[in-house]
């Protein structure tokens, strides 16, 4: 039975077609109002960022340092940075990851290596823990980029592969950065292609329909298990 809605979650959105994807019907579930803040639209710097029971920062296709060009990614790093400092429950995805390393004062940088697909994962002790419905799902998870960034100070690595060391991190039981995307669903991922069709076309061996196979391979496994990570990780980080 869905609760009622007595916590609220906001996710800041910085492309329309890079949503909550899984995570929305856990949140609902436990009872979250959900609404979401669109990135060079809406005001990152409102005081609503710092209420929020839980910030979600979302994926997309920008780099969280191109300020110059994206002068909003200012604002964004601000808040992100004043809700960390309080410990507030905050998870970051992809370039939301990066946002929060940026806010935790590391480097973001372009990587040497782009990955578009699903991939396993090589999960270290806390990982395996943090994120344990992903691990005993077996499941692959979602990669989307090609920037990358360093392990912020007091931060602990979850995961890395043979392309990236730092794939995830936490910050205490209040914050979790996750460089991949396990929120994405295989029928969401049909307006990814159509919204990264550039990117797509010009990445060697990417293409539609192999994405689109691994998608209705892996998607199934992932979707369950992320919406059981997000549940564990609140019960985690709410107050009794």
């Amino acid at each position: 039975m869905k609760k009622t809605a007595t916590k609220t979650a906001l996710a800041i959105r910085h492309v329309a077609f890079e949503d909550l994807g899984s995570f929305r019907p856990a949140l609902e579930e436990l009872g979250y109002d959900i609404a979401y803040c669109e990135a060079g639209r809406d005001d990152l710097g409102d005081p609503a960022f710092l209420e929020a029971d839980l910030l979600l920062v979302l994926g997309g296709p920008i780099g969280a340092y191109e300020e110059e060009a994206y002068p909003f990614l200012r604002q964004e790093i601000a808040t992100v940075e004043k809700r960390l400092a309080q410990g507030r429950p905050t998870i970051g995805t992809c370039l939301g990851a990066q946002i929060m390393a940026r806010a935790l004062g590391v480097r973001v940088y372009p990587g040497g290596v782009k990955e578009i697909g699903y991939g396993r994962l090589d999960y270290t002790e806390e990982g395996q823990r943090v994120l344990a419905p992903v691990v005993e799902a077996g499941a692959a998870v979602l990669h989307w980029h090609g920037d990358t960034f360093d392990l912020p100070e007091g931060a602990v690595r979850l995961a890395s592969n043979e392309h990236y060391p730092n794939q995830a991190f936490a910050l205490g039981d209040f914050a979790l950065a996750t460089q991949f995307h396990i929120e994405a669903t295989a029928a969401g991922l049909e307006r990814w292609f159509i919204g990264h069709a550039l990117e797509i076309a010009t990445t060697p061996g990417i293409d539609v329909p192999a994405l689109r196979a691994e998608a209705a391979r892996e998607g199934p496994k992932l979707e369950a298990a992320a919406g059981e990570t997000l549940r564990r990780w609140l019960r985690v980080t709410e107050p009794a």
